[in-house]
């Protein structure tokens, strides 16, 4: 482990110099992978750093309790030699799980589908919960929320909705939201007051940068065509919805929301590249999916992952076996309890597979 990480120190210090390089500037797209790999191993270097530094202060104070000492200092160096023992073994854990092959898609943006699913009406308001959930969650973090495309029910909800979330390591805490989350609660329609199981998915996507897929402008199709729906006289007089289809998958996202033709195709071009990123991502790194499905089940969207139930006021995510009595803090975007559940038990199984 220490050859590993004084590898990544190394390795840290020749990225700085690479950084300061002229030539490196010059190269956006080497600039900003070599950027990236810097940022990636920060904070192991940190950590490996103070943990040089805690040894260090074990075997001085060793050194000096092994002097003849007057006992107010001695009580003090043991003092001191405990905490740092205590220290190291804390540091020694984290550095393990530093270690951990990491997730490519951590630092990333992305793009999230939520659908209503079995349940009809009722399965599109549940998707609105989950749009208001993850709202909610997002602004706690300081992230920006903006709703990309929208297909909105006559009684409210969402039939289907994308949403682009940016910020810090967004992908890192909501890559485990994928798969198909059920609600048990009565309808506001139903008069009976029977309880009515509905599903909603969720969908997350990694944003791709061009940098990382470049799509060929042969390999698009694009159709303008006359928005549909409300929207005012635009809609009938100006071709501003476009649809793109990348030929090679057969990967087709339409846009109609903005006015503008030239809007419309920027949306569009951020979820054609995230939806092709991911399922070249999916094809090409078989290895590296099932590592995942191994964990927490991130890898399949067809599984259901969660249980919202509203007379019990609870959640259950049934990959981890987590119940918490706290529906009504997990709908108003409290989700840190789960998230941090569900990477700890991602991490736990990846050093079991590397110990084991």
């Amino acid at each position: 482990m220490y050859d590993q990480l004084q590898s990544v120190e190394d390795r840290y210090e020749e990225l700085g110099e690479l950084l300061s390089d002229p030539e490196v500037i010059t190269d956006t797209k080497r600039f900003m992978e070599l950027s990236k790999e810097e940022s990636n191993s920060r904070e192991t270097v940190a950590v490996y750093r103070r943990y040089k530094e805690v040894i260090s202060g074990i075997s001085e104070t060793e050194e000096l309790l092994s002097e003849k000492l007057e006992d107010e200092m001695q009580e003090m160096a043991k003092e001191e030699l405990n905490d740092l023992k205590a220290e190291k073994d804390e540091l020694e854990e984290q550095m393990k799980i530093l270690l951990l092959p990491s997730d490519p898609n951590d630092d990333k943006n992305i793009i999230m589908e939520i659908r209503g699913a079995a349940g009809g009406d009722e399965a599109a308001l549940f998707a609105g919960s989950l749009f208001e959930m993850y709202q909610s969650f997002a602004t706690a973090q300081g992230w920006k929320f903006e709703v990309m495309d929208a297909n909105i029910t006559d009684i409210g909800g969402y039939k289907e909705v994308t949403i682009m979330i940016t910020g810090n390591k967004v992908f890192s805490k909501l890559k485990y939201e994928s798969g198909a989350h059920r609600v048990q609660r009565v309808p506001s329609t139903e008069s009976q007051g029977r309880v009515h199981t509905s599903t909603a998915t969720v969908v997350v996507l990694p944003e791709a940068e061009e940098v990382e897929l470049d799509l060929a402008d042969k390999d698009i199709r694009v159709d303008i065509y006359h928005a549909s729906g409300a929207g005012g006289q635009h809609v009938n007089k100006t071709a501003s919805a476009v649809r793109l289809t990348h030929l090679p998958t057969g990967i087709a996202v339409a846009m109609q929301d903005e006015r503008s033709q030239l809007k419309n195709r920027e949306k569009a071009m951020k979820i054609l590249r995230a939806r092709v990123y991911d399922q070249l991502k999916q094809e090409n790194q078989s290895e590296y999916d099932a590592s995942r499905k191994s964990a927490v089940g991130t890898g399949d969207r067809s599984e259901r992952i969660r249980t919202y139930n509203y007379p019990q006021n609870r959640v259950t995510d049934h990959r981890i076996g987590l119940t918490i009595q706290k529906l009504d803090q997990i709908l108003s975007g409290k989700l840190d309890e789960i998230i941090d559940a569900l990477v700890i038990y991602d991490q736990t199984a990846q050093l079991e597979k590397l110990n084991g």
